[in-house]
């Protein structure tokens, strides 16, 4: 297991996250998965005996169940807190109210002690806001996460689900303000679907933001157990649960090729999915949900599976992005501005 540095800060994390999006079961997470305790405990006590020092949840995961589970097995497997980086969200609805959702000061405080509460732990690693709260000020939210870390109650703060410009946006906010900024992104990102290279990656790169892709295996749907002749694959929580969106006519193509490269390995499409997101140098840590130890063990024997530069070039050709403006125009104005030499 490799570990990687989060952001500007002197964190390291491993290269693969434990999510926890299986645990609990309750509403429509029931969906992606209903580990209960000691079914948590096990694979969370594999991941770090594996190397995975990088677990991440969120308030809304199974009602706040998750967050709980989450907690609980910290304390029964005697997990030294220092030794374990703990990330979780927040923006998502936590209740009837009108005001139990979004990202004003009201709800960020609230959300904060009670994920604490959830968790039994003095303080959360990594803070990641959810998504985007149309109504709130950005300056509202910046000064509410800086209280929270002031606090003493978060450590770091980050950012997920929102577009290149308002991340920019907020961390300028943050810096004018002298507040805490953002020093991590979680987004989706698969083979299958790599549209934050339009925008997000190049903005992540250039501000030193980490990056923690969630859904590296869309979903489930880059498992190996979709094809062309059999959509419908049985066991897997995309039978009742299609999201993330995948355009899946491109996907089976993807599909065919991770297929044929695993054929060579003898391993999954999904260990090859995650091998060549591992390659991607923008990626901090790629977040990994499992319903069971054997899936849990197959994604992270991707850290062992090293593909050729063919290979590699072959899944980038045929999952590239189609081009769009104003990058097709950079590119043909940028044939005029190479170095010069003597």
């Amino acid at each position: 297991m490799n570990y990687n540095v989060l952001g500007k800060t002197g964190v390291l994390v491993s290269e693969m996250c434990l999510g926890t999006m299986t645990f609990g079961g309750l509403g429509y997470w029931k969906a992606v998965g209903s580990l209960q305790q000691q079914e948590a405990n096990l694979l969370i006590k594999s991941a770090l005996d594996q190397g995975i020092n990088f677990i991440d949840t969120a308030n809304a995961y199974s009602e706040g169940m998750a967050e709980i589970i989450l907690g609980k097995a910290l304390k029964e497997l005697g997990i030294n807190r220092q030794q374990v980086v703990i990330a979780t969200k927040l923006r998502l609805r936590m209740g009837t109210g009108v005001n139990q959702v979004g990202l004003s000061k009201l709800h960020i405080m609230d959300s904060v002690d009670d994920s604490l509460q959830r968790l039994n732990i003095p303080h959360i690693d990594l803070l990641y806001i959810h998504g985007v709260d149309p109504i709130t000020p950005l300056e509202e939210t910046m000064q509410a996460l800086n209280e929270v870390v002031a606090s003493g109650k978060v450590r770091y703060i980050g950012i997920s689900n929102h577009p290149a410009w308002k991340v920019v946006k907020a961390n300028g906010i943050a810096e004018k303000m002298k507040y805490t900024k953002f020093c991590a992104l979680q987004n989706y990102y698969s083979i299958a679907g790599r549209d934050i290279e339009r925008e997000i990656v190049p903005m992540a790169q250039s501000e030193n933001l980490a990056l923690m892709p969630w859904s590296p295996l869309a979903g489930g749907f880059l498992s190996g157990k979709f094809t062309r002749n059999k959509e419908i694959a049985g066991d897997s929580r995309r039978d009742a649960f299609d999201f993330p969106p995948v355009n899946k006519e491109i996907a089976f193509d993807i599909i065919d090729a991770m297929i044929e490269i695993g054929k060579k390995y003898n391993t999954s499409a999904a260990r090859v999915a995650l091998a060549w997101m591992l390659k991607k140098p923008f990626v901090t840590s790629i977040i990994i949900g499992a319903k069971n130890q054997e899936q849990l063990a197959d994604n992270i024997a991707a850290t062992k599976l090293h593909l050729s530069v063919e290979e590699l070039q072959k899944l980038d050709q045929i999952s590239a992005l189609k081009p769009e403006y104003p990058s097709w125009m950079i590119e043909r104005q940028a044939g005029e501005r190479v170095p010069v030499r003597q």
